[in-house]
């Protein structure tokens, strides 16, 4: 037994001894194990191929120095135990959390100061010390601060901006280079392109804009410096091709619109040059995005105010409707903006679906009960800011409700728009403005569709549209407008809808207030005299004669010294409105004469009110002239009252 267990630990021992001993792989053993595979063949010229292939000592690491501590080298390969790596783990997590507790107290500590700094009622000397402070506690750790969302406002990185010399600013801007494209996909870094794009002059929003263009232009920064500011003159002088600007400006817009980011002037004007070189089907998508709560977020800016009016003029009545009812709970505001009221104008000029304006814009004015006047129609709701246009404290942005009135009123009249307005409604897109007779009987029929169906859900019958039997080359116009005839479209907004009638009866009970307001004069001048192309006669006459006799009344108003209020005659705004409708409505010239100024004239022969009684004479109306020329003459000859000199010939034939 004790000799089995000699031999037991002899052999443990041999064991041992073979595993440790370096074995050359040629070296034949009696107990090696037979391979099946094929020996490889020796090659005796390089000894070196008979050794055995290591590719990690072959392959040398490039980051791994040549010369140094062999030993320290194999201690970093040598793998480490679970215990080792978890108690590496708990020192990171330590350090990270000692690292937050850090980033924390100086967050606080600068959020204290901040709003010891910015009250009021604290001295020079004491706010500079904390400032002093503030900006020593941040020396080295401003790229930390402007990421917190709490310590940020402290740095106030767009104030910087503002604060920024010339020189300044325009490195900034240089700065931004090759990013700003990323950076307007981004919520917040879009918000420093937009305010740095604000501060800029015309040559540093054009560096901004162009590399929005093309790869080369994000690229190259010399290429910038062109003087070119349109995009179609940019192609032509660098000799870029079109499709190829096309595809990198729909990579930029894509994801700013997925994203929502449209509120920025930039990314409007971006989109105002795409649009001025992309194809059908290019522009089309555009529109059919914005085609809804989007498109009002964007026509703040004029630019914005641009794409709107090209998304109603271009889209489709389905995408027509998306921004009518994407409008709903804003009108009152897109009225009151001077750029957002052109696309009002324009809904109301182009959309045929007129029940649909009528019912958004209804729903709008209960929100409004507490306001002075009330109408169901948003219409009303413009009416009644005229009567505080000429107030001084803040309420000069309802000059611009007035607009839409007077569209419908007298529709794109010069007196009421300025040139860039009326540019502004002429836009087009020039790939959209010319579609095929198979492209327009399609989105004829849908709009008739469309319409029979909000009709049958309304009155539970179906409708059929008076000019149905319009032939398609009668209704090409269709891509840049409605298929009614705008007088029709003017009268059912108007007269068929009862706003006309409300209308003349808020004039009526507010003559006064009107004719003095500078904004609410024009409303009533359109108004009595029956709006353009009489669009309110026959059918309102009575009412009109009302209002006739309303504002005669108020000039038959005896003159007193005493009253603090000035005479209707004598008002600048007044006289000159009722000197208007003297010479442009003979109906109210006629009502005027007998009622205010017949046996009168010689009092009102001075001041504003010789406008309105010289205003008989210079009518074009012979009826006009024959009703007060037996009185005013004896006037002329006296010299108390005066015509101008163009007038005299017209006077004297």
């Amino acid at each position: 037994m004790a000799a089995k267990n000699q031999q037991e630990t002899n052999k443990l021992k041999k064991r041992k001894l073979n595993a440790g001993a370096k074995v050359h792989p040629n070296a034949s053993t009696s107990k090696k194990p037979k391979v099946t595979a094929s020996k490889p063949p020796k090659t005796p010229q390089n000894k070196e191929f008979n050794k055995p292939f290591n590719p990690i000592k072959q392959k040398q690491n490039p980051f791994k120095p040549k010369f140094g501590n062999k030993d320290a080298n194999e201690e970093q390969t040598v793998p480490k135990s679970k215990r080792e790596r978890r108690l590496h783990a708990k020192e990171l997590a330590e350090a990270r959390k000692k690292k937050r507790k850090r980033h924390y107290d100086l967050e606080q500590e600068l959020a204290s100061l901040w709003e010891k700094m910015r009250q009021r009622n604290i001295a020079k000397e004491d706010r500079s010390k904390l400032i002093s402070e503030a900006l020593q506690k941040m020396k080295g750790k401003i790229p930390e601060i402007a990421g917190s969302h709490v310590s940020s406002r402290v740095l106030q990185i767009l104030s910087v901006m503002f604060a920024a010399s010339k020189k300044q600013l325009a490195r900034f801007i240089s700065a931004l280079h090759g990013h700003v494209a990323s950076l307007l996909r981004h919520m917040v870094g879009s918000v420093v392109i937009e305010h740095a794009y604000q501060l800029a002059n015309a040559t540093q929003k054009h560096e901004l804009l162009v590399e929005l263009y093309s790869t080369e232009l994000q690229l190259f920064k010399d290429l910038v410096s062109i003087k070119e500011s349109r995009l179609v003159d940019v192609i032509s002088k660098l000799g870029l091709q079109k499709a190829s600007v096309l595809r990198h400006m729909a990579s930029v817009i894509q994801p700013i619109l997925e994203k929502g980011i449209v509120d920025h002037s930039i990314i409007h004007r971006v989109l105002m040059e795409y649009f001025s070189i992309a194809d059908k089907t290019s522009a089309a998508d555009i529109i059919q995005q914005l085609s809804g709560p989007l498109l009002v977020r964007m026509i703040h800016t004029r630019d914005g105010s641009k794409i709107g009016i090209l998304c109603v003029k271009h889209g489709s009545a389905k995408e027509r409707k998306k921004i009518i009812k994407g409008m709903k709970g804003h009108i009152g505001k897109i009225a009151h903006d001077q750029c957002g009221s052109l696309v009002l104008l324009c809904i109301v000029s182009i959309v045929d679906d007129t029940k649909l304006i009528t019912k958004v814009c209804c729903e709008l004015c209960l929100e409004f009960d507490a306001m002075y006047l009330l109408w169901i129609f948003v219409m009303e709701l413009l009416i009644k800011t005229l009567l505080i246009t000429d107030c001084p404290s803040g309420f000069r942005k309802f000059q611009n409700g007035r607009r839409v009135l007077l569209q419908l009123l007298h529709p794109n009249c010069s007196r009421y728009l300025s040139p860039d307005d009326l540019a502004s409604l002429n836009l087009f897109i020039s790939s959209l403005s010319a579609k095929d007779e198979t492209q327009v009987n399609s989105e004829i029929k849908s709009v008739k569709n469309e319409e029979s169906n909000d009709e049958m859900a309304d009155q539970g019958e179906a409708a059929v549209r008076a000019d149905e039997s319009t032939s398609p080359s009668e209704d090409l116009h269709l891509v840049e407008g409605g298929k009614k005839d705008p007088y029709l479209r003017r009268q059912e907004l108007l007269v068929n809808s009862g706003l006309a009638e409300s209308l003349i009866d808020i004039c009526i009970e507010n003559a006064g207030e009107l004719l003095r307001s500078n904004f609410g004069r024009e409303v009533l001048y359109e108004v009595a005299r029956g709006g353009s192309d009489d669009i309110l006669r026959p059918t309102l006459d009575d009412k009109l004669n009302t209002l006739h006799e309303a504002v005669a009344s108020l000039a038959a108003e005896s003159k007193s010294e005493e009253s603090e209020e000035e005479h209707t005659l004598e008002n600048f705004h007044s006289s000159r409105t009722i000197r208007k409708l003297v010479m442009d409505c003979p109906t109210f010239a006629s009502t005027l004469w007998k009622k205010a100024l017949k046996g009168k004239c010689e009092v009102w022969a001075q001041g504003h009110g010789c406008k309105v009684v010289s205003a008989f004479l210079e009518s074009s109306d012979s009826k006009v002239r024959e009703l007060a020329k037996k009185e005013l003459q004896p006037l002329l000859d006296r010299g108390i009252l005066k015509i101008p000199e163009a007038k005299k010939a017209a006077h004297q034939g």
